[in-house]
């Protein structure tokens, strides 16, 4: 059941995916060698709480953490742990808030202090792929537009597209339909229509796309050990242009100073 949101339910959707969007912001601020994931992590709770939210993922099928960090070759679920982040790693932070009854998701690749520009050049293909993707989502479009655009994009770089793990739609509750693979044909699939509200969200690997589960029942890494990137937007379907509902403005704000200084 595809559930199409209305104006009013679009705004809200907007103020939860913009708080996760100036919570990523914060993580950017203190994102450097040294620093553990738990410290990011309590960083954002309080930050979710502060604010007037509630972290969406923290108890969610009994998940133990506010976010997910998954660092090099894990591609997403990573539980922030006590393990000091190191020069040169890439760090998934993926953050669910739940804000007036409507859930807002979204990740950001981040880089930690100097990253080999091999995998510099994956996170930011991975990022551009999202918005190809997202340039597909209109109404009259169909999910296999979308899948096709980010896998088209990726793979002419040489990346591959994890299959395992799909977008989704976003609402009331955290994971709706319908699925948003990043990997499809053309026409093909549900048929996009205005209102429906989805998270868009590409992983993609520098090596092979084969996956594994980690023992913890959560973490998701690639199977080659080779590192993978994660971005994610939650966007509205609307008729000429897809709107995006949440926001790297606040992580890009930041990410800008800190290259000037």
């Amino acid at each position: 059941m595809i559930y199409l949101k209305t104006d009013e339910e679009i705004e809200l959707l907007r103020a939860s995916n913009m708080l996760v969007g100036k919570t990523l912001g914060e993580i950017a601020k203190a994102i450097k060698p040294g620093v553990t994931t738990l410290q990011l992590d309590k960083l954002a709770e309080e930050f979710i709480r502060d604010n007037g939210g509630i972290p969406g993922f923290l108890g969610y099928q009994g998940f133990p953490n506010t976010l997910c960090t998954s660092v090099n070759d894990q591609v997403v679920h990573g539980i922030p742990n006590s393990t000091p982040l190191e020069d040169g790693d890439v760090v998934s932070v993926d953050c669910g808030v739940l804000m007036n009854e409507f859930y807002g998701d979204s990740a950001y690749t981040f880089e930690v202090g100097n990253v080999n520009p091999e995998i510099k050049a994956l996170l930011k293909a991975t990022k551009e792929s999202l918005y190809k993707g997202i340039e597909k989502a209109i109404a009259g479009n169909r999910i296999g537009d979308i899948g096709n655009a980010v896998q088209q994009y990726c793979e002419e770089r040489g990346y591959t597209v994890v299959r395992e793990m799909v977008g989704h739609g976003v609402g009331r509750n955290m994971h709706e339909s319908p699925e948003v693979p990043n990997y499809g044909r053309r026409g093909n699939g549900t048929l996009l229509k205005p209102g429906m509200v989805i998270a868009i969200e590409p992983m993609i690997n520098l090596g092979k796309r084969n996956i594994v589960q980690e023992n913890d029942g959560w973490t998701i890494r690639t199977m080659d050990k080779k590192v993978s990137a994660h971005f994610e937007h939650t966007i509205a379907v609307q008729k000429n242009a897809a709107d995006i509902l949440s926001s790297f403005k606040f992580v890009e704000e930041v990410l800008t100073l800190q290259s000037e200084n």
